[in-house]
């Protein structure tokens, strides 16, 4: 059967090879207590070929340089695994190789880390953040499949890399799991170009072995900052029962470890094109935006922004802060928490009190004041 301009196979079964296909680790707020990424993590960015397959056929439509997988699709590459009730690749000419422009690494996406630090070092100190928390990720359709040389040439998206897949779309029952780690969502989307992942859907979950992150909105990852973003309500709860709550988490990570890498994968990482190939390193800080609520064993700590760096297990929280260990009760402007030994203490602020609730025979006789 001759293929048109828009190509639809029906009830194809047999897996499709995709070289170019690449995904982004899961926002990685989930270590927030642990404090290093899992060995594990849900990473399609480096592993090989992506298998794909589908129950219901594939749609093939040049006009959109598109290829669409229906009904059960499902992404293999290595230990992860992608499956939804729809995959959408969308892909482009590859670019010439000599005297095409790169696209430049260190910009950021249009509103990724506006009102963050995400310039000075991350975890450098405990201050609270200031401003307002990052804009939400906006991921358009793609409206121009043209590749960096400016050419607009349709293909083959199989024909032996000629092409690249540069934007990955997940729809429907979105689930991407590895041995140990676990995602949920109703849709994800990876723009290649930004090096951007965004998850969206009403029961949005992360769960390691450590960890369950979930979130309202979006959960996000932008790997040339090494930012992970919950959005709506996001928590993190260890398995030991202590959580994390905010409107918005940002999680800075630090840059891969490669020195115990081997030196040959050390030159493969260089040479990649896909700034997420070199993988996620470990969670430095985290800040919280708004309605912050902290449980620890003993303690729940609320306030309007805050601070974790997971190397010293301290938390900081400022703007009416309110600690709440049994029945007894202490407000002020920040606080200190130790997430190690569960215990809050509150800081004063020149010229402002302490102010608080505490019961005589509560049975604790180690409230903070």
């Amino acid at each position: 059967m001759p293929l048109t301009s828009s190509s639809r196979l029906r009830g194809l079964r047999r897996p499709v090879l995709a070289p170019a296909f690449g995904l982004a680790a899961l926002p990685l707020v989930a270590a927030l207590f642990c404090g290093t990424a899992h060995a594990q993590s849900i990473d399609l960015s480096h592993g090989g070929q992506i298998t794909v397959t589908a129950a219901g056929g594939f749609d093939w439509d040049q006009n959109q340089k598109k290829v669409t997988a229906y009904d059960q699709a499902k992404a293999v590459r290595g230990d992860v695994t992608v499956t939804a009730d729809k995959l959408i690749a969308y892909y482009r000419k590859k670019a010439a190789p000599d005297g095409a422009p790169a696209p430049a690494a260190g910009d950021a996406p249009a509103g990724a880390v506006t009102g963050t630090t995400a310039s000075a070092k991350p975890g450098s100190d405990a201050a609270a953040p200031t401003g307002q928390p990052p804009a939400p990720a906006s991921t358009p359709a793609p409206a121009d499949a043209k590749p960096a040389d400016g050419k607009a040439e349709g293909g083959d998206p199989d024909s032996s890399g000629a092409n690249e897949i540069y934007r990955l779309e997940a729809v429907g029952h979105v689930h991407i799991y590895t041995q140990t780690d676990q995602g949920w969502g109703d849709k994800a989307v990876y723009d290649m170009d930004q090096a951007v992942l965004v998850m969206t859907g009403k029961a949005l979950k992360l769960t390691t072995p450590q960890d369950i992150l979930t979130a309202r909105d979006s959960m996000e990852y932008y790997s040339q900052q090494r930012i992970s973003i919950g959005r709506g309500n996001a928590t993190v709860t260890t398995n030991d029962n202590r959580q994390i709550r905010a409107d918005v988490l940002v999680g800075y990570s630090a840059p891969p470890d490669q020195s115990a890498q081997p030196a040959d994968q050390k030159k493969d990482a260089s040479q990649n094109s896909d700034p997420l190939a070199n993988g996620s390193g470990k969670l430095e800080k985290v800040n919280a935006f708004g309605h912050v609520w902290v449980r620890t064993q003993t303690e729940t700590v609320t306030g309007d922004r805050g601070v974790y760096v997971p190397d010293t297990g301290i938390a900081r929280i400022v703007g009416n802060v309110h600690i709440t260990r049994g029945p007894n009760q202490i407000q002020g402007a920040a606080a200190i928490i130790n997430m190690h030994t569960g215990l809050a203490t509150m800081t004063e602020r020149p010229g402002s009190r302490v102010s608080g609730l505490v019961v005589p025979n509560s049975g604790d006789s180690s409230d903070r004041k």
